[in-house]
């Protein structure tokens, strides 16, 4: 004979040669020959040392423990006293009645929505995270949820979470802020053959994601071909002199040939403008001989127009000194003062006007 004191907060099961007799709980107890017992802490997971099925025939044992059993596809969250502990796959387990408060949440893995009432804390747990899917979307984004390659619902700015298993899932985001396209260095050929390169810009904006991610592809892409198509058929039609006039007109004409095709790839086209009209080398080299030229003629002309306006301002003043002996007088005075101006000593005689005098030594002999 062999005593056994079992404590508060155990459970014995008692054996005879391997064989499951009975459960023993709090108290003490005699056992006889051949027989042992095993001793279990009811605030730990039940885990039996021999088959289960031969342990649950005996009905006050079965009565003692909560089964909890977990199918294919599901996975099982744990909570002890409201405290999550684990995550439990496929297969049965077993807990001690009592002493904890246990509680189980089951999980449908076949569904990907995680409609259970979890803490969001919990799905950054290592255990738990193995089983979740997550997509970002930022706030300034749009995205499509595809799931099995088809359209499920469009998603707003967030963090997303599925459960994971064999079903596919997508998503496709898309900026929807302002944005810009350049092109940037398009070599084309005006209408009188000359070669230049432009650079154009356009602002638009993504107004339809779906019809932008679900019916076009690559509609940025598209976008900018479109551009480039417009610009290139409305610069072929103006010569050198007339584009580089009337580049605000050619800017607008491209936004409303852009407009439709905008539309038809989910965006708005909002502006457009040419930034810049670079000329090629030869061209270059061209053109600045034919400004200089332009420049020489202004010169030119201003040259002229000044000449004959003086020319014609002598011919009055000659007419008038013509008819006014004091004004010839005062003009010869002005010009000997500019000429004495220059001359660092006149001596003259007494003997007539000093004006005449002044007169007969500044004129040229003949």
């Amino acid at each position: 004979m062999k005593r056994v004191r079992i404590n508060a907060g155990k459970v014995g099961l008692v054996f005879r040669k391997g064989d499951y007799k009975r459960v023993i709980t709090k108290g003490t107890y005699w056992l006889g020959l051949n027989e042992s017992v095993i001793i279990y802490d009811l605030t730990k997971q039940f885990i039996a040392s021999i088959a289960i099925e031969i342990l649950l025939q005996d009905k006050t044992l079965e009565a003692m423990l909560l089964t909890v059993e977990v199918k294919d596809n599901e996975i099982v969250l744990a909570y002890e006293n409201g405290i999550f502990k684990n995550v439990f796959k496929a297969g049965k387990y077993y807990f001690w009645k009592g002493l904890i408060d246990y509680n189980f949440v089951t999980v449908d893995l076949n569904k990907i929505e995680i409609t259970e009432n979890i803490d969001k804390s919990l799905f950054s747990n290592y255990e738990l995270s193995k089983y979740i899917r997550i997509f970002e979307v930022a706030a300034y984004e749009k995205a499509i949820l595809l799931v099995d390659d088809v359209y499920e619902k469009t998603l707003k700015g967030g963090t997303y979470r599925f459960w994971k298993n064999d079903t596919t899932i997508k998503i496709a985001k898309a900026d929807m802020r302002q944005l810009q396209l350049e092109i940037s260095g398009q070599e084309l050929l005006t209408k009188d053959k000359a070669a230049i390169r432009i650079n154009f810009y356009t602002q638009y904006k993504v107004i339809d994601i779906e019809i932008a991610l679900l019916s076009n592809k690559g509609y940025e892409k598209q976008l900018y071909i479109a551009m480039q198509l417009a610009l290139r058929g409305y610069v072929g039609s103006y010569s050198l002199d007339e584009l580089l006039e009337r580049k605000e007109n050619i800017a607008k004409a491209v936004f409303e040939d852009v407009k439709l095709v905008a539309a038809k790839l989910g965006v708005t086209v909002l502006t457009c403008g040419i930034r810049d009209v670079i000329l090629t080398g030869d061209m270059k080299e061209i053109m600045n001989q034919v400004l200089v030229a332009q420049k020489r003629a202004q010169a030119n002309i201003i040259t002229r127009r000044e000449e004959t306006a003086s020319t014609r301002s002598l011919l009055n003043t000659a007419k008038l000194m013509e008819d006014n002996d004091m004004l010839l007088k005062l003009k010869e005075m002005e010009y000997v003062e500019k000429i004495a101006e220059k001359i660092g000593e006149i001596t003259v005689s007494g003997n007539g006007g000093m004006v005449s005098q002044l007169k007969e030594i500044f004129s040229v002999s003949k």
